[in-house]
């Protein structure tokens, strides 16, 4: 790459309106949906090559830890020729070879996470993560990561892959993915609570509330509701006030989303576990165990989200 600009470093141009774009003509670029013939976005390749989910590489990038032909990139999209292009990853070069990527097996796991164990691929403070639970499993030099997150105090199914693809529209809210869970209430739940849990309450946004504190501007929420909610059990108790056991259905999961729904409506989760994630069932699946997906279950994974 020279000093002179190159093309698919530019920002993504903005969506002209269907009029202009009538008269623009068929043969019009089109920057933002594609870039030079050949070539892929740089977090896709990068995430190809195991060297992390999808999501984790856009942050690695915007972190300023990758390099294209020696030019930090700090922006998306950027679009890479994986033959020719030389990509670095904190100054050590990411094997992209077109070959080495078609021919590479993923891999795919069930884990049942047990309680205090983190679901994140690496962290900083040195805490046991699930990543750990597969690691005999896993051959040299291959690497697989979370998709998604569930925190330390929840118990329950994981997947952890080395693709991609999937992992980036598993998580995304637009393919809608449901997650089960089974989960322990501290006290009852009536049918005017129910609704209010299926219509939906705002949750504030950590991160917005922070700057706000900060001075960075006001705060912000998001809605979050449950798709479905059964209760199973329930126990009644004039001193504690009882318990209920509830099965509910997220649709787009956001931080600690449960334990803060519950929250709003007065309600204590005493215990949480995910039994599945779209197709993928957790089963009979031991508490730290972990099992590789049937290519039946992989298949339906992939269909659910229209891969």
């Amino acid at each position: 790459m020279t000093d002179i600009e190159d093309p698919r470093f530019r920002p993504a141009a903005r969506k002209q309106p269907a009029a202009r774009r009538a008269s623009s003509g068929a043969d019009a670029p089109r920057e933002a949906e594609s870039g030079p013939p050949g070539s892929e976005r740089l977090q896709k390749v990068l995430a190809d090559a195991g060297l992390a989910s999808r999501r984790d590489c856009e942050l690695a990038v915007k972190a300023g830890r990758i390099r294209v032909n020696g030019r930090p990139v700090r922006t998306l999209p950027c679009w890479v020729l994986p033959d020719n292009d030389l990509v670095e990853f904190d100054g050590e070069v990411v094997d992209l070879s077109r070959r080495g990527r078609l021919q590479r097996d993923y891999l795919y796991f069930a884990v049942n996470k047990p309680k205090g164990i983190i679901s994140t691929a690496r962290d900083p403070e040195g805490r046991a993560h699930v990543v750990d639970l597969v690691s005999a499993a896993v051959p040299h030099g291959q690497r697989v990561y979370p998709v998604g997150r569930l925190d330390a105090d929840s118990t329950g199914l994981v997947l952890l892959t080395n693709d991609g693809d999937l992992t980036h529209r598993l998580a995304h809210p637009r393919h809608e993915v449901e997650k089960r869970y089974r989960v322990t209430l501290e006290g009852q739940l009536d049918p005017t609570t129910i609704e209010v849990l299926k219509k939906g309450v705002y949750l504030a946004d950590p991160a917005a509330i922070a700057r706000s504190k900060a001075g960075g501007g006001g705060g912000g929420g998001k809605r979050a509701s449950v798709k479905a909610l059964r209760v199973l059990r329930s126990h009644r108790d004039r001193r504690s006030g009882g318990w209920s056991l509830v099965e509910l259905t997220l649709g787009e999961g956001q931080n600690r989303e449960i334990r803060r729904l519950m929250a709003r409506v007065g309600l204590k989760v005493r215990k949480l576990e995910r039994v599945s994630i779209g197709p993928l069932q957790l089963g009979s699946l031991k508490s730290g165990e972990y099992r590789a997906l049937r290519p039946e279950e992989i298949m339906a994974l992939r269909r659910a989200v229209l891969l």
